[in-house]
């Protein structure tokens, strides 16, 4: 979930000084009470009430466009590779393992069904087009034969 913004909590903390009720509000923007207290305390102290950085987890593989290149160089340089081989691939080439979800997931960020195929594929960012899903080309082969 994305933080709210500098003008909403501003909206709120106008409605609270007002006269509104803390309850009221709450209901009205969408936020709880303990947030709109939070926001208070921040005002009151004289901080800015712009949302803070995300402290989450920093991405380990694709952070970077040229990574993102490099692993589409990859997948078409090695098209008839399984999606195993391309872990093992990146690791050697990178230094950094990763997970066959993790390397799943990053090559088909649109995709809805977990193992489904169809047209939502990614782009290839060098060229701009669809590449379709080489990594499971190979394993396709395989269950048919």
């Amino acid at each position: 979930m994305n933080a709210y913004s500098k003008d909403l909590r501003l909206r709120v903390l106008d409605a609270v000084e007002r006269g509104l009720l803390r309850g009221e509000v709450s209901e009205l923007f969408g936020v709880s009470r303990s947030t709109i207290k939070r926001w208070a305390k921040r005002r009151r102290e004289g901080e800015d009430l712009e949302p803070k950085r995300s402290t989450g987890r920093r991405r380990r593989i694709l952070a970077t466009a040229e990574e993102k290149r490099a692993l589409w160089k990859q997948l078409q340089e090695n098209d008839e590779a399984t999606l195993e081989r391309h872990c093992e691939l990146w690791e050697g080439a990178r230094g950094v393992r990763v997970s066959l979800a993790t390397l799943d997931s990053e090559r088909h960020p649109n995709r809805t069904a977990r193992h489904g195929h169809g047209e939502d594929y990614p782009t290839d960012p060098a060229k701009g087009d669809g590449i379709g899903c080489p990594a499971h080309r190979g394993k396709e082969r395989q269950d048919r034969a």
